[in-house]
């Protein structure tokens, strides 16, 4: 029987080379010991990333990608639609395992900031540079707000735990509601702010930062429509110079030379350990593509077809993008019907760079420049500045070969074209479905789209793309009401 909570452990890893990603031993971790030493506490700090490192790489993709228009799955009557595929069909049901499974995840990761932060104030503590505990505490708010903020947006109003608590605890926690989610929030990211001002001698690549934390605030602040602060945010991080755009796309997918110059804060991944690592070419090729693909004939792939491009995502590049070869590829081969076809999938993860398996080490991006610089155009356009707004569109568009400028926009035609600026910058990134449902378009653009997929799919079911209101959340996982008697969600 699952609780909501979690007490807390990590998963030892012996043979992990990199400090970084290093999980202290779970035996040292039980919940009567103390942490005494700064080594500890950077440890404590590392396991708090883990499981968003893993619930990016099994899950997130299928609750905020497969979910949209961007993407959707290669038909498969030896593996079925199970869990994944009811989901791109808003066919949703509250035991779906992968609700479960992301909610989980998400209190586990909580649970692992909220430690940290109770404990790293003991005065026995002695720091060798008090700025590694000052990064400590701000990478763990920088966690705890975004497992709030991803939750926030899957399911609405949860549970607001801001310290250890026991099992038993955890059954009488009632949901908050979406404002305290919020506000817990932009609480969380302006304290994150504040210790990682005082840590800038200690950074590390890859690490959650100060710009990370400004970033994220923005694109909170966006997304309850805090206009003016978004723009004092984001503005700031521009203002830094902290961070630029790549000449090139493609470098921002390239898994032997991880980006830090346009990345602002990725789940960092490594093919040096099972653990570390991701299968997410493995997972996203067509299924009968074989070895072909992966470069991997040794590895069976027969449950791979998912996060497949749509044709919605593919028509929506302009002629002469050059984000397009780069985020979808093509592949010619039988298809589930046995037919020859040209396939297309996602271009943006590679097949292992060494591994002789299916270990890959593409980092994914949570936060990039270009994604500050069209949030940014957003909040400007959104406070009917739209003349300012423009030329960070024409940034981004510039770098992609879109060299024209732009003219003739309104704020109306101009909120459109930076929401389909977003969908083929980022798309396999995890941003679409969020953008569709802050902009208030998911229902109609979701509608519209599962009639072309009816059209051209006869194996979807007949309950398909049946989409209301009340589907823009999730529903809470069926363990969870009856464990914790929360309340469920409208109309499931």
């Amino acid at each position: 029987m699952k609780k909501l909570l979690y007490i807390f452990c990590l998963v030892a890893i012996s043979s992990c080379s990199e400090d970084f990603l290093e999980l202290f031993p779970e035996t040292t971790l039980n919940e009567g010991n103390f942490y005494q030493s700064q080594e500890e506490y950077i440890l404590l700090a590392n396991g708090c990333y883990v499981p968003m490192r893993n619930y990016e790489k099994d899950l997130h993709w299928v609750l905020a990608e497969l979910v949209s228009d961007n993407t959707s799955f290669q038909y498969n009557i030896r593996t079925g639609e199970a869990v994944r595929g009811v989901i791109d069909q808003f066919i949703i049901t509250s035991d779906n395992r992968g609700y479960s499974s992301f909610w989980e995840q998400s209190y586990n990761g909580i649970t692992r900031c909220n430690k940290l932060l109770f404990e790293i104030d003991r005065p026995e503590v002695v720091w060798s540079n008090e700025a590694f505990k000052e990064r400590s505490s701000g990478e763990a708010l920088f966690l705890r707000a975004l497992y709030y903020f991803n939750l926030v947006r899957q399911f609405g109003g949860v549970p607001l735990v801001t310290t250890p608590i026991t099992s038993q605890e955890a059954v009488e926690i009632k949901r908050s509601s979406e404002e305290q989610i919020y506000q817990s929030i932009i609480n969380d990211l302006n304290q994150a702010i504040n210790h990682f001002s005082n840590a800038t001698d200690v950074h590390e690549d890859g690490r959650a930062n100060k710009m990370a934390a400004l970033a994220l605030l923005g694109k909170v602040n966006l997304t309850i429509g805090n206009f003016d602060e978004a723009e004092n945010n984001l503005k700031e991080v521009i203002d830094s110079n902290e961070y630029s755009l790549l000449p090139n796309y493609e470098d921002l997918f390239d898994p032997s030379n991880p980006d830090f110059t346009e990345t602002i804060f990725a789940i960092q991944y490594s093919e040096n350990n099972r653990e570390l690592s991701n299968r997410f070419i493995f997972m996203f090729v067509p299924w009968s593509s074989e070895g072909e693909i992966t470069q991997r004939p040794n590895i069976n792939i027969i449950s791979a077809g998912w996060n497949i491009p749509t044709n919605d995502l593919i028509d929506a590049f302009e002629e002469g993008d050059k984000r397009k070869a780069v985020s979808i590829n093509t592949w010619i081969g039988e298809d589930w019907d046995g037919e020859i076809r040209e396939l297309s999938y996602t271009g943006k993860f590679k097949p292992p760079v060494s591994a002789p398996d299916d270990r890959c080490g593409d980092n994914l991006p949570i936060l990039r420049y270009s994604d500050v610089l069209l949030m940014y155009a957003e909040v400007l356009n959104e406070l009917g500045r739209t003349g300012e707004a423009i030329p960070y569109v024409e940034m981004v568009r510039n770098r992609a070969g879109l060299t024209a400028p732009l003219s003739g926009f309104d704020q109306t035609s101009l909120g459109e074209l930076i929401l389909k600026e977003r969908q083929v910058e980022f798309c396999f990134e995890n941003q679409r479905w969020y953008d569709l449902k802050r902009t208030g378009k998911a229902v109609e653009v979701m509608s519209e789209h599962g009639i072309r997929e009816k059209e051209m799919k006869p194996f979807l079911f007949d309950a398909s793309f049946n989409i209301t209101s009340n589907k823009l959340l999730a529903p809470i996982p069926a363990e969870q009401i009856l464990i914790n008697r929360l309340e469920q969600n409208p109309g499931y």
